[in-house]
């Protein structure tokens, strides 16, 4: 089976991935961060960002392949009865 292809600094979790990026958001609400490390926080964000989006993405899919019925998609109501 293929690996990913990862540095040590990407998350491969969707829960990581969103733990940091609101590591970072916290940081630069605070508005004591220097201009460059704004811009980098800022930087790594926006990876982040869209790594959570591919995630869901992807997961997203995979619940409408499990969904689907003759061929076709049939979308239900989410229901949160737990």
């Amino acid at each position: 089976m293929a690996k990913k292809n990862t540095t040590a600094s990407d998350p491969t979790r969707f829960e990581d991935a969103l733990k940091e990026l609101e590591g970072l958001v916290t940081r630069m609400e605070q508005g004591d961060l220097p201009l460059e490390e704004s811009l980098a926080c800022f930087e790594r964000g926006i990876a982040l960002t869209r790594t959570c989006q591919h995630a869901l993405k992807e997961a997203e899919q995979k619940i409408q392949i499990l969904v689907e019925k003759d061929g076709r998609s049939e979308l239900q109501p989410f229901s949160s009865t737990d």
